[in-house]
């Protein structure tokens, strides 16, 4: 794939719109509870202004599905991204009117405006062409610095760059170009994956891809029990995919031909419900009673990782060991954490569960590199091509 990169082109006096992912969160008076995917931008939106850029900036926030929705306004994060830059930045609630593409095309360098929820139109969803081509107005040269958006072929990220003349990746993106997708083509060996999460099926497809590529696969979280079920153990009360059992029993006959290590949990911490004031035990994978439910790993299970773990030189991670939102449940979740922080390997956290968790656990600065996409994420462990970083492919 062939991609420019924003340091490769010429900004000065050009109408620079940067597709950005502020899908940031909001309490129920609209203030921002976490504005990192705002500062992750930051180093693409001040090179752009720092290169004499007039800066249209285009997200998306939340699921409005077409239509105009107030709670899921992009008000508040012109006002926070205000504050950061220390820069006026000013609002269009109406971004694809006559009045506001005769208003970008005046603009002097080292303005800054920020597009209304582009989402509020029903055009961008369906990757429509009309709406890519009005977008395009406003700009000579575009920028995707969406990557937690890359997996979806939207007008704002795809039918757009059918009508500008130029095409790049910013830093954000190219960041996580390098790390998701270059990291796992040429991994410094061992390499290893951790997978969790509740379901076999949202990780089929990235299991299987991933097997042919690692040295070592751990598998924990709720997913683990429809493996332990297919190697014929009772499981108890556990999350169980029945109609997956032949798919988990497929992915272990893969890893076995490949000589690839996969790691079950050994034990595991139970409770007759599914919740975090429940009766807890620990329980061997042979022994879990009927009526418990697998919550998170057991301590032998993760010294059986750390392991294993200690001997990577690469390791990505996505999706929890266990019902970590519960702190009885999250131990084993937090353990992994620091085990994969405290190894010398090159560290790379996906999802937004992982991310969560590692920051929970306090050592996200210790992670090399923690991505800021969840299905985008998942889609490059799935081995696909990302159609919003195969639009930028045109060099």
């Amino acid at each position: 794939m062939a991609l420019k990169y924003i340091d490769e082109l010429d900004l000065k006096d050009k109408r620079v719109m940067v597709r950005v992912d502020y899908n940031v969160p909001y309490d129920k008076e609209m203030n921002i509870t976490d504005d990192t995917r705002i500062t992750a931008t930051l180093p693409t939106l001040n090179y752009c202004l720092e290169n004499g850029a007039k800066l249209i900036i285009v997200s998306h926030l939340g699921r409005p599905k077409g239509q105009v929705k107030p709670s899921l306004s992009l008000k508040p994060v012109a006002v926070r991204l205000e504050e950061i830059l220390g820069r006026a930045v000013k609002f269009i609630d109406t971004p694809l009117g006559e009045e506001t593409i005769a208003f970008t095309k005046n603009m002097q360098s080292g303005d800054i405006v920020l597009f209304e929820n582009i989402r509020f139109y029903p055009g961008e969803e369906k990757n429509d062409k009309a709406l890519g081509e009005l977008l395009a107005k406003h700009a000579d040269v575009f920028i995707n610095d969406a990557f937690a958006a890359a997996h979806r072929g939207h007008a704002s990220n795809f039918a757009v760059t059918e009508f500008i003349p130029t095409v790049a990746a910013g830093f954000l993106l190219k960041n996580e170009i390098e790390y998701s997708e270059h990291t796992i083509q040429n991994a410094k060996r061992p390499f290893g994956a951790i997978i969790g999460g509740a379901k076999v099926s949202s990780k089929l497809d990235a299991l299987n891809n991933i097997v042919n590529k690692v040295d070592f696969l751990i598998i924990g979280g709720g997913m683990a029990f429809t493996f332990l079920k297919a190697q014929g153990y009772s499981i108890g009360n556990s999350l169980l995919e029945e109609d997956l059992i032949d798919s988990a029993k497929e992915i272990m006959k893969k890893a076995k031909e490949k000589n690839v290590t996969l790691l079950l949990p050994v034990d595991i911490v139970g409770a007759p419900e599914f919740d975090n004031e429940s009766p807890r035990g620990v329980y061997a994978i042979d022994s879990i009673p009927d009526n418990i439910i697998g919550l998170d790993i057991g301590p032998e299970s993760i010294k059986l990782f750390a392991e294993e773990i200690k001997k990577a030189k690469t390791v990505i991670w996505n999706g929890p060991m266990g019902a970590f939102e519960m702190p009885n449940f999250a131990t084993g979740t937090n353990e992994i954490a620091k085990v994969l922080a405290e190894s010398h390997c090159l560290s790379i956290v996906g999802g937004g569960d992982s991310v969560t968790a590692v920051n929970q656990a306090g050592v996200a600065d210790k992670i090399t590199y923690i991505s800021t996409g969840g299905g985008a994420f998942l889609e490059v462990l799935e081995g696909k091509v990302l159609p919003g970083i195969a639009a930028l492919d045109r060099y």
